[in-house]
């Protein structure tokens, strides 16, 4: 896990539970204004969540994709230097 796509969960459970409070005491306290900073606090928070998992999940595919990249090249690279060889051999005779 990345630290930048750590630190947006962590944001984002912060801020789901920042709103949660601001929900439940609006509600406790019959004020509507409080109580939507709550919601809107908590939507925000599940977004940024949303958003680290993302991130996350971008950064595993791109790591696999750059290995399988890596991979390929020098199994090619690989490939010409036998084929090099080969031709190396045939026609130095």
């Amino acid at each position: 896990m990345s630290k930048e796509s750590f630190s947006d969960k962590v944001k984002g459970s912060v801020n789901k539970a920042k709103g949660e409070v601001k929900d439940q005491v609006g509600n406790a306290t019959d004020d509507a204004e409080l109580q939507s900073e709550g919601k809107f606090d908590k939507l925000k928070g599940e977004a940024q969540q949303k958003f680290g998992e993302v991130k996350e999940d971008v950064s595993k595919k791109a790591d696999e994709m750059k290995d399988k990249a890596e991979q390929k090249a020098n199994d090619l690279k690989e490939n010409a230097q036998k084929k090099a060889d080969e031709l190396k051999d045939r026609y130095s005779k």
